[in-house]
């Protein structure tokens, strides 16, 4: 207990260092985001990768304001030895966060539940506190943050320099990324005023952040920091990101715009620049990215690397060091900023355009836009004799008595969305209660109810590698597309007919079972579900696997009704 406060251990990969630099990139995130927060309330746990404790493997990479305890894997609680690192376990040791981004997010929701005032953590959340929320099997950003970058990365270190020739495609990608218009939840609002300013031809419109030093609250509760003076003035876009970072914020303008501002068409506005990493606002993803694309800068110095041109990247780098309390986390970790305004700007004939992103890289960033709908894709599954099949409930009169049961298990709880089990770990604080086990003929089962979209073929595959039996309810169909580890469709029939746009095409409209829609929609929705999930029946039926698709009973107990049932044969 610290203060009151229940302590919980933190457990991070450790395979070597070099510099200023910890590896795995995990790792130097997730201390990194520690020391932004000045968050002391984990017990922190370095898990080398050989079984070496020794903790003067540690040198000058270590931030100087917190304890490390070194622990080998063969030591860590069961709940963890099978968890991709970091991850976070309560003190009873029964309940376990695992994954870069789930235990980041809950590092700061934490720190501020503990201390409410520094309210600039939380914003590292975004809006609406969704900031890398989404998995990445279901997020193509929070994929890119989380692996694709951090893992391009540290390939780059590792290699030999003869072999570093070409800058990684996912750095690229982020630098395309960084100039696409900003999409923000008032962007109106703020591209009006923009269209306003451009109309007046007033460069000083926007008041310049440039020409004062703002103070400002950095994390660090009391601590106060200033933003020092910029090259150039502020654009309205860099006001407004850095507005929620002044401790006396500007007073929004009570006039209206002329009337030729507000009558523009939303069509016809100006975009909105990159700020920082997700838009304007300086968030968790900005934090993620800091210490790869540092290293990476580091990496492009010491070898003199010229190979293109990172313009925004190199703005972003310089903007993000000069968000209050970013410098002072840095100095901590003992990350040493550059400053090499002209090192990425090159004559003409040495830049590279985006050409040299991987076609499938930028397919899987693609965001499909489908015209039409469904019928023409069931059409041609029909004429190919693939139709959606529903097998008969085996137990439709089956009940159970929700009062004799934990409130825990109870769908009246209101708080029941995913449950899995697996009989090779030691889940105390999970109750299950499913008379189909009893079919099974085997003592080994997973069970997951309203998995979201690609959660379902995660729980599928898990099953088959254990040659255990599943009961699989799944949820967010629109959420499904191709990730690192699962393609679409699933089965080999399907490939054979479908594409993977007319495999999405199903997934969009298999969402469509909502109440408040009309009847033939819910039909046409329920349809594609079991299309979907007919596919991903076949394959793992192709696995010697014997596998139903089956509704709920009663079928108005979820809009989300369907069930896939699978016995290893």
């Amino acid at each position: 207990m610290k203060g009151g406060v229940t302590e919980e251990h933190l457990y991070l990969a450790y395979s070597h260092q070099f510099e200023d630099c910890i590896f795995p990139l995990h790792t130097s995130i997730s201390l990194f985001l520690l020391s932004y927060c000045d968050c002391k309330l984990f017990k922190v746990f370095l898990v080398p990768a050989s079984d070496s404790t020794d903790d003067q493997l540690f040198g000058k990479a270590q931030p100087d304001d917190l304890e490390f305890h070194f622990i080998s894997r063969r030591q860590l609680p069961l709940v963890v030895q099978s968890c991709c690192l970091p991850a976070i376990v309560e003190e009873n040791g029964k309940f376990c966060r695992a994954g870069l981004s789930v235990v980041l997010r809950h590092i700061i929701q934490k720190t501020y539940e503990v201390d409410p005032s520094k309210k600039l953590v939380l914003e590292l959340l975004g809006f609406k506190k969704t900031c890398l929320k989404a998995c990445a099997e279901v997020s193509q950003w929070t994929r890119l943050c989380e692996f694709s970058i951090p893992q391009a990365v540290e390939s780059l270190l590792n290699a030999s320099p003869d072999q570093c020739q070409a800058i990684p495609p996912e750095v690229l990608l982020l630098e395309k990324k960084l100039g696409e218009p900003v999409r923000v939840h008032n962007d109106d609002k703020i591209r009006r005023q923009k269209l306003q300013q451009q109309k007046a031809g007033d460069k000083t419109a926007a008041p310049a952040l440039a020409k004062r030093a703002t103070k400002n609250l950095s994390p660090e509760e009391g601590t106060i920091v200033e933003i020092k003076d910029q090259e150039e003035p502020a654009s309205l876009e860099l006001k407004v990101a850095f507005s929620k970072l002044i401790v006396q914020e500007i007073p929004a303008t009570t006039n209206r715009e002329p009337s030729h501002i507000r009558k523009t068409k939303t069509s016809d506005l100006p975009p909105l620049e990159h700020v920082f990493a997700e838009g304007l606002y300086f968030t968790l993803a900005d934090v993620v990215l800091l210490p790869c694309i540092h290293q990476f800068l580091v990496f492009i110095k010491k070898h003199n690397k010229k190979l293109l041109d990172l313009r925004l990247i190199s703005s972003w780098y310089h903007r993000v060091q000069e968000v209050p309390g970013v410098k002072s986390a840095a100095a901590k970790c003992n990350m040493l900023f550059l400053q090499f305004p002209d090192l990425l700007s090159f004559p003409d004939e040495q830049l590279r355009d985006f050409s040299t992103i991987p076609d499938d890289l930028e397919e899987e960033h693609e965001d499909y836009q489908f015209i039409g709908g469904p019928r023409p894709t069931m059409t041609k599954l029909m004429e190919s004799g693939i139709e959606a099949k529903f097998s008969p409930h085996p137990c439709p009169r089956w009940t159970l008595d929700w009062n004799s049961l934990p409130a825990a298990v109870s769908p009246g709880e209101g708080r029941v969305f995913l449950f899995v089990f697996s009989s090779s770990y030691s889940y105390k604080n999970i109750f299950l209660l499913i008379k189909l086990r009893n079919d099974f003929g085997r003592n080994n089962g997973n069970v997951a109810l309203h998995a979201c979209g690609v959660a379902t073929d995660m729980v599928i595959e898990h099953c088959i590698k254990a040659h255990a039996a599943f009961v699989v309810c799944p949820c967010c169909y629109g959420f499904i597309q191709n990730t690192v580890k699962f393609t679409f469709p699933r089965s080999h029939r399907f490939k054979e007919v479908l594409s993977y746009k007319e495999h999405m095409i199903l997934c969009r409209f298999a969402d469509q079972t909502a109440v408040q829609l009309p009847p033939e929609r819910r039909l046409i929705g329920k349809h594609c579900m079991g299309l979907v999930d007919l596919d991903r029946a076949w394959a793992a039926e192709g696995c010697n696997y014997s596998v139903q698709v089956m509704s709920m009973e009663p079928e108005s107990c979820s809009p989300k009704n369907n069930m896939v049932v699978g016995v290893p044969i």
